[in-house]
């Protein structure tokens, strides 16, 4: 089933079910992946080598998406949902050990992925424009997912929650792993798709068409408000 004709992979071409974008909301979470300081705070570009100086000129157009669209769409959405009080869940990569032995073999392999964020860490913490509330649940995860490091999927059953909307970081990599999670876990799934990111347009374009109405159905802030009324 379609809700829109974005984001159409070969495999759905031929898919002329058509739906409607419907919230109901007591029933209905909003997870925020990952939108931590580590990830989305622009670095500031001191005491860089010449390669490291270029490679984080790469960087620019995802930094500036974050700034300009990203976190104000996820400030709108989290306004939304703590007005009416629906409910609001964060999820965020942070070790329990301080030498990170408990993460999983991503988290310790080398490159990109190679991720120590131990209690306390700065670098850690959740945006300000964004920061958990009272009465908001913030889980810590050594996984992609934050479905399989954590009890996410017990604590929205407990709380008769069956529909996620998600937005965060990256969309190949923890957003992704949590959507598939949740869908695999009989959640439906919302991925807002201007609340979220990838480290380049080609990737999120790329990432939202394979998650796309298999996995989740991905529509914009705008749709999101709109059908939350």
């Amino acid at each position: 089933m379609k809700v829109n004709d974005r984001y159409v992979s070969f495999y759905y071409e031929l898919d002329n079910d058509r739906g409607k974008i419907e919230i109901e909301k007591e029933k209905t979470a909003l997870l925020i992946v990952d939108l931590q300081r580590v990830f989305v705070e622009r670095p500031s570009g001191e005491n860089l080598t010449e390669e490291k100086r270029k490679f984080a000129e790469r960087w620019k157009p995802f930094f500036d998406k974050i700034e300009n669209v990203v976190l104000p769409n996820n400030q709108k959405i989290l306004k939304v949902f703590r007005e009416k009080k629906l409910e609001v869940v964060f999820a965020m990569i942070q070790s329990r050990k301080k030498d990170g032995r408990d993460r999983s073999l991503v988290q310790k392999a080398t490159g990109f992925n190679e991720l120590l964020l131990p209690p306390g860490s700065k670098d850690a913490e959740i945006m300000p424009e964004i920061s958990p509330i009272e009465d908001e649940i913030v889980v810590c995860k050594t996984t992609d997912s934050a479905v399989t490091g954590t009890t996410l999927r017990l604590m929205l059953s407990n709380m008769g929650i069956d529909t996620v909307v998600v937005t965060g970081v990256f969309t190949d990599q923890c957003v992704s792993g949590t959507v598939r999670s949740l869908a695999d876990e009989s959640f439906k799934v919302w991925l807002i798709e201007d609340a979220c990111m990838a480290a380049t347009e080609e990737i999120q374009n790329h990432e939202l068409t394979v998650l796309n109405n298999i996995y989740c159905h991905v529509i914009n802030t705008e749709e999101l408000l709109e059908a939350i009324g």
